[in-house]
């Protein structure tokens, strides 16, 4: 029995260690800041990618293009979408990408529900490339379509004050912007 506690609590302990290795982020809003738990075992190369441009600043004074109210928010387009860059364009944004290839597609088991992170991508599952969106609410139907890739794990609220756009189209006029995102 002793032995059995003891690699129960082996178990545990190397269980608990692993989820609290997961990789975080901070997404400085005008509201506040958001803590993100970033899922690299789940999608590799969307984790990198986010990352990789998150390094570099890309997405600092990216714009949220897209804001549906009770659905999700769209972010992430460092090309026409970041009010930083000489190319910015707000009626283009969200339709520009990186200079990066596009990502194939990464479903997984991640329930698209709210706070989570996802990649936005165009009719093509495999064209990601830095777009991403934050749901408000449980979206179903986006569940191994869309490829999931973090979570909000503290600071939904300062989500869910985005300014919300068009309730069909989702466009926003004089749109949020993302502060900054940081590796933590």
């Amino acid at each position: 029995m002793k032995k059995f506690i003891y690699l129960f609590i082996v178990f545990f302990s190397l269980v608990n260690t692993n989820i609290m290795a997961q990789e975080m982020i901070i997404l400085k809003l005008t509201y506040g800041e958001v803590e993100i738990e970033l899922y690299p075992e789940k999608a590799p190369n969307h984790v990198q990618r986010f990352k990789q441009l998150a390094k570099e600043g890309k997405y600092d004074g990216v714009v949220f293009h897209r804001v549906i109210d009770g659905f999700m928010a769209q972010t992430g387009d460092v090309k026409f979408g970041n009010t930083n860059s000489p190319e910015f364009n707000l009626s283009l944004a969200g339709t520009g990408g990186s200079d990066l290839p596009n990502l194939k597609a990464e479903f997984t088991d991640i329930a698209h529900t709210r706070g989570i992170l996802s990649a936005a991508r165009s009719a093509d599952p495999d064209s990601a490339n830095s777009q991403f969106f934050i749901c408000f609410e449980s979206a179903p139907h986006l569940d191994r379509q869309y490829s999931a890739f973090g979570k909000v794990v503290k600071g939904m609220e300062f989500v869910d004050k985005i300014k919300k756009g068009d309730p069909n189209s989702g466009s926003v006029s004089n749109p949020d912007k993302i502060i900054s995102i940081k590796i933590k």
